[in-house]
C-alpha cells in the first residue's frame, strides 16, 4: 500500500459512541450491526474522517498533535490501524 491515499469513513456510517474515559469507546457500526471496542487513537482517526475524507500524512499529524508529549505515532502504525478499520467496514481508502 502506497503512502499518502486518502481515507474516507463509510458512507453512511454515522458514528455513535460512548466513551467512559476517553482511552476506550464503544462504537456502533451502524452499516453492519456490529459493536466494537476502539482504543483512543482509531477513535480520534474515524471521528477526524467524520470531518471529511483526509490523507494519510494529516491524519498522523492529528494522531501525534493528540498525544501530548508520548511516543508519536509511526507511518507504518497508521497504516496498520487504519487497515483494521477497513477491515471492519468502518472506512474506505478513496481511489486514485
Amino acid at each position: 500500500m502506497a503512502w499518502g491515499g486518502m481515507w474516507q469513513l463509510m458512507y453512511g456510517q454515522l458514528l455513535q459512541y460512548r466513551s467512559w474515559d476517553g482511552a476506550e469507546y464503544v462504537l456502533y457500526n451502524d452499516l453492519s450491526g456490529d459493536t466494537h471496542l476502539l482504543g483512543a487513537d482509531a477513535a480520534l482517526l474515524l471521528l477526524t474522517l467524520k470531518q471529511g475524507a483526509a490523507g494519510e500524512p494529516a491524519l498522523l499529524a492529528s494522531l501525534n498533535a493528540a498525544r501530548d508529549g508520548a511516543e508519536p505515532v509511526a507511518p507504518d502504525q497508521l497504516a496498520a490501524l487504519l487497515a483494521q478499520l477497513a477491515a471492519l467496514s468502518l472506512l474506505a481508502r478513496l481511489p486514485c
